[in-house]
């Protein structure tokens, strides 16, 4: 008898100091440093369960004990709180901060900037390009239809949820700017808004110019002058399917025979008046500049040399700034 008594004292006594250890070990891999060395990003996989979670934070050191964090997530009861998606862990986070981030959802957001002034079919290229993304775009979408803008993202997320978010954006703006258009404009609906704010977001670079350049153009139609822009023609010879070795859009300059021999709609030095459609995507800034023109007497403008535009109201003092054009661009060898 006294044998088993001092075997149950023995076994209590061992019981009692296992669960502290237990306990103490569990607290400290809970609240203390983590192994991780540096940061690091991991993807938790849509549909991974507590124990996939755990198994995955333990073999990529961001956490010492995966029993310690599927403990926790029971004892919680957050097992359906936690959230997938790519994260960063910082170095030496605690598994504690660990469950947290993952339930608040604290994931990665990417993000993706595609430029005013790009076609459609640039757009798809550079979403293609980017290896974060996924799945197939099923066909370029209408010129015109995509907003320029940055747009953040999740890794893994398909690109047509890209092209979906801009073509929202776009209907947004469009319905956001087009009811407050100035009256007696020279266009009667939104797509020959997009397509004349095309035309200027190709036209210049110069976020000041815009209002002046719109102003231009709306001058022109409202004339019967043929708009004659050079990226309209560009358009009509590539389809938007331009060149990408920084020698322009057609991987060479546009010459006269081009503006005198292309014979499509596009080309506004033949055809009077807007082209068939836009000739890109133009940004928020673009088409406000074509709903607001600026009150202007030009008719004519010429690059300047510098990145901007030389405005003039007659042929007479075009040509002169034409004339000035043609040297600065012989001076530089182009």
């Amino acid at each position: 008898m006294k044998f088993v008594l001092s075997f149950i004292v023995f076994f209590n006594t061992l019981l009692v100091a296992l669960l502290a250890i237990g306990f103490f070990y569990g607290y400290g891999a809970w609240t203390g440093p983590g192994p991780l060395p540096v940061d690091k990003n991991i993807v938790i996989a849509r549909g991974s369960g507590v124990s996939t979670i755990a198994e995955t934070l333990e073999n990529e050191g961001i956490i010492k004990s995966a029993l310690v964090f599927k403990v926790a997530v029971k004892i919680s009861g957050k097992e359906s709180q936690l959230k997938a998606g790519e994260y960063t862990f910082p170095a030496a986070i605690t598994t504690r901060e660990t469950l947290s981030k993952i339930v608040s959802g604290d994931i990665v957001q990417r993000k993706i900037t595609l430029p005013e002034g790009w076609t459609s079919w640039q757009i798809v290229q550079s979403l293609k390009a980017n290896e974060s993304l996924t799945g197939d775009i099923a066909a370029v979408p209408a010129e015109g239809s995509l907003l320029p803008e940055t747009y953040l993202y999740e890794k893994d997320a398909p690109r047509e949820k890209i092209i979906a978010e801009m073509k929202a954006a776009m209907d947004k703006t469009i319905q956001e700017l087009w009811p407050t258009r100035e009256a007696g404009l020279p266009f009667d609906t939104i797509e020959q808004a997009i397509t004349l704010a095309s035309i200027v977001e190709k036209e210049t670079g110069v976020a000041s110019e815009r209002a002046t350049i719109a102003g231009v153009f709306v001058n022109r139609l409202r004339a019967g002058m043929p708009l004659q822009t050079d990226p309209t023609v560009i358009y009509a010879i590539t389809k938007g399917q331009i060149q990408d070795e920084g020698k322009g859009p057609l991987g060479r300059r546009l010459l006269k025979k081009d503006l005198d021999e292309t014979d499509s709609p596009y080309n506004t030095y033949k055809y009077p008046g807007l082209p068939p459609g836009p000739i890109a995507n133009p940004g928020r800034a673009a088409i406000q500049a074509v709903l607001h023109p600026e009150k202007n007497d030009y008719l004519y403008f010429v690059a300047d040399g510098t990145g901007g535009h030389v405005f003039s109201k007659t042929l007479g003092e075009h040509s002169s700034n034409a004339a000035k054009w043609r040297q600065i661009r012989k001076e530089q060898g182009n």
